[in-house]
C-alpha cells in the first residue's frame, strides 16, 4: 500500500463553478498509484467541492442560481466581516460540502461519463483556493 499527498492551487474568477477534473486526473496519473481511494479537501470555508454534470453549461448556471436563492446576499446576517457575500458563502459551502472521496482504478478517478469535479467559489470576487489531495492505494 502506498500513498501520495499534495496541495493543488486554483485561481477563481469570483462566484462560479470551476471544473478541476483535468488537474485532479493529471495528479492521480503522475502519482503512479493505479488502484485506490482519492480524497480531496477544500481548505476554505467560503468555497467547496462537488461532483456534477460537466456536459451542459446550463447545469452550472442553474446550480449557481439555486444557491443564490437558498442563501442570498443580504445585510441581515450578523456575520458580514467581509461584505454581504460573506455569510452566504459560508452557508453555500456548508450545503455543498468541503470534501470528496472517489475510487481510482487504472490510474483514473472512477467518475461517471458526464461527471466532473468542481471547485465552487461562493465569494463574489476572485480568490486563490487550495485543495488538499490524498491518494491511498497500490
Amino acid at each position: 500500500m502506498r500513498q501520495q499527498t499534495a496541495v493543488l492551487d486554483f485561481q477563481t474568477a469570483g462566484r462560479d463553478l470551476l471544473e478541476i477534473t483535468g488537474e485532479v486526473r493529471r495528479w492521480v496519473q503522475v502519482s503512479g498509484i493505479r488502484t485506490g481511494l482519492l480524497t480531496l479537501l477544500c481548505q476554505h470555508t467560503s468555497a467547496s467541492l462537488l461532483i456534477n454534470e460537466n456536459a451542459a453549461p446550463a447545469v452550472r448556471r442553474d446550480l449557481l442560481r439555486w444557491l443564490d436563492r437558498i442563501a442570498p446576499e443580504s445585510t441581515a446576517y450578523e456575520h458580514d466581516d467581509e461584505g454581504p457575500d460573506d455569510m452566504p458563502a459560508h452557508i453555500k459551502a456548508l450545503l455543498t460540502g468541503n470534501s470528496l472521496t472517489i475510487p481510482v482504478d487504472g490510474g483514473r478517478p472512477m467518475l461517471g461519463t458526464w461527471q466532473g469535479i468542481y471547485l465552487a467559489e461562493h465569494r463574489a470576487r476572485p480568490h486563490r483556493r487550495t485543495v488538499a489531495v490524498h491518494l491511498l492505494g497500490a
